[in-house]
C-alpha cells in the first residue's frame, strides 16, 4: 500500500510530511552549513548568509542527507529505488535578506556542459555550474524536497503554492496570472525537522517574513532517470 502523501503529490503537487529529522541531526546539519564559506556559492548580505548553492558537493552532511534512509523512504515511492539526487540549495530569510518570490515554477536543471538538446533552452551559467531550463516532460519526472531547519508558520515567508498547477506544462506570464486569479493558494506551514515534497512545475511563491528570523530550508531536487541523448545531470 503506497503511502498517502503520494496521491497528494500526484492530484496537488506537493505534500507534507512532519517530524522527518530529528532535533541533533538538525543541529550538525546547521553546524555544517555554517562551515560551507565558498565565495562562488555562498550568497551573502551584511555577513549573513541567505543562499547557498551547491550544497551536495560542498556539504557532505547534505550529500548524506540525500542519500539517508528517511529520505529515500520519501523519494523511493514516489520516483521509484533509481532515483539520484541532482541539486542542493540553502534559503534562508534573516532580517539582513527578506526577499519576496513570485509566482514561478522551477525550471531549470544543473548539467555537465552545454550541449545543444531538443527542448533545452535559456541555457546560464549559476556559481560555475551550466544550467539549462529544461522540457515539460523532464520536470514532470523531476521531484523537490524541502527540509526545514527552523519552524517556518505565517510570521516567516511560508511558501505559498496552487495546488494542481503541476498538470499544466510551462507556463507563461499570462497563464501564470490567470492560474492566480482563479485559483485557491495554500500557504505551507511546516515545523522543524519537517520536509514539504513538490513538484517543480507547480507555481509556487512566497512572501518577506513578518519576523524576520530564520527560516533555512535545505531544498534537494530528485530526478529518475538520465536526460536525454548527451545530454547529462551534473550534481551539484
Amino acid at each position: 500500500m503506497q503511502p498517502q502523501y503520494v496521491d497528494s503529490i500526484q492530484k496537488h503537487g506537493f505534500a507534507i510530511i512532519p517530524n522527518v529529522i530529528d532535533a541533533p541531526a538538525i543541529d550538525a546539519l546547521i553546524a555544517a552549513l555554517e562551515r560551507v564559506t565558498s565565495d562562488a556559492s555562498v550568497r551573502q548580505k551584511d555577513n549573513a548568509t541567505y543562499a547557498i548553492r551547491n550544497l551536495l558537493t560542498l556539504a557532505p552532511k547534505v550529500r548524506a542527507l540525500a542519500d539517508s534512509p528517511q529520505i529515500r523512504a520519501l523519494i523511493e515511492p514516489i520516483l521509484g529505488t533509481g532515483a539520484f539526487a541532482i541539486r542542493g540549495l540553502l534559503f534562508d530569510k534573516t532580517p539582513e535578506a527578506n526577499w519576496k518570490v513570485f509566482w514561478h515554477q522551477d525550471l531549470t536543471v544543473p548539467v555537465r556542459e552545454k550541449i545543444e538538446t531538443p527542448g533545452f533552452r535559456n541555457w546560464s551559467m549559476k556559481s560555475g555550474v551550466q544550467h539549462a531550463e529544461a522540457p515539460a516532460s523532464i520536470l514532470e519526472t523531476l521531484l523537490s524536497l524541502r527540509l526545514h531547519l527552523d519552524d517556518c508558520d505565517a510570521n516567516n515567508g511560508p511558501l505559498h503554492v496552487l495546488p494542481g498547477t503541476h498538470t499544466l506544462g510551462h507556463l507563461n506570464s499570462e497563464a501564470i496570472d490567470a492560474c492566480k486569479a482563479f485559483g485557491n493558494p495554500v500557504e505551507c506551514h511546516v515545523a522543524r525537522g519537517g520536509v514539504q515534497l513538490l513538484r517543480p512545475l507547480l507555481l509556487h511563491s512566497s512572501f518577506p517574513a513578518k519576523n524576520a528570523a530564520h527560516r533555512r530550508v535545505i531544498h534537494l531536487e530528485f530526478a529518475a532517470a538520465p536526460l536525454p541523448g548527451e545530454l547529462e545531470y551534473w550534481v551539484s
